[in-house]
């Protein structure tokens, strides 16, 4: 697996790439500045899968994602970040990066975050998609988050993502990303089957 880790902090870009370097199957290229990850991309084709600080120079915010993900084509594209806030995350999940990385993250996090990316999937810290002042709510004996349980209770109702989205002002990319959790933690195969399992909870 190949992997582009774009970041102007060298300490940080150094450790990370040591410690994914070290795993069995993974290289990793490394770019100080956007503009020179880029033109890896250009250079040696697309990579399997290309990390990218948020505030680093010539990223430009978001539109740095745009102009990678143009050049990486099919293949994933993730942002990191060590002060970047929640809407900047979901905006960027939003407009299709594979997922956002804090940096505070732990080896182990990170290196099953890349993997899951790689693969296919998306990318979201919990605390991306929990509410902080909340308590968690119990059903079918998983603890379940007052959003997770919003998104539940209106999943019941037979919503579509983008309605639920729009009803609790929510990216759709965060209620897909609610939607895998939830049936993650009580074991639902299925929308059909989180309803049934809402109801025998006594949700509706």
């Amino acid at each position: 697996m190949r992997i582009l880790l774009a970041d102007d902090q060298e300490l940080v870009r150094d450790t990370i790439a040591a410690f994914l370097q070290q795993e069995e199957g993974l290289t990793v290229e490394v770019a100080r500045d956007f503009p020179t990850a880029l033109d890896m991309v250009r250079t040696s084709g697309a990579f399997d899968l290309v990390l990218l600080d948020y505030m680093m120079p010539g990223m430009n915010g978001l539109v740095g994602l745009a102009a990678m993900k143009k050049q990486q084509g099919s293949k994933p594209v993730a942002i990191i970040s060590g002060t970047a806030p929640r809407a900047i995350a979901e905006q960027a999940l939003a407009e299709g990066a594979a997922g956002f990385l804090p940096k505070t993250m732990s080896t182990r996090s990170l290196l099953a975050a890349v993997r899951f990316m790689a693969a296919g999937e998306i990318y979201a810290p919990i605390s991306l998609m929990t509410e902080r002042d909340t308590q968690p709510i119990t059903v079918a004996g998983a603890q379940l988050t007052s959003r997770e349980l919003d998104v539940l209770k209106r999943l019941c109702r037979g919503l579509a993502n983008k309605e639920i989205a729009r009803e609790l002002d929510l990216q759709e990319v965060t209620v897909k990303l609610h939607i895998k959790t939830l049936y993650r933690k009580i074991a639902a195969k299925n929308r059909t089957h989180a309803a049934m399992i809402a109801k025998e909870a006594g949700l509706y």
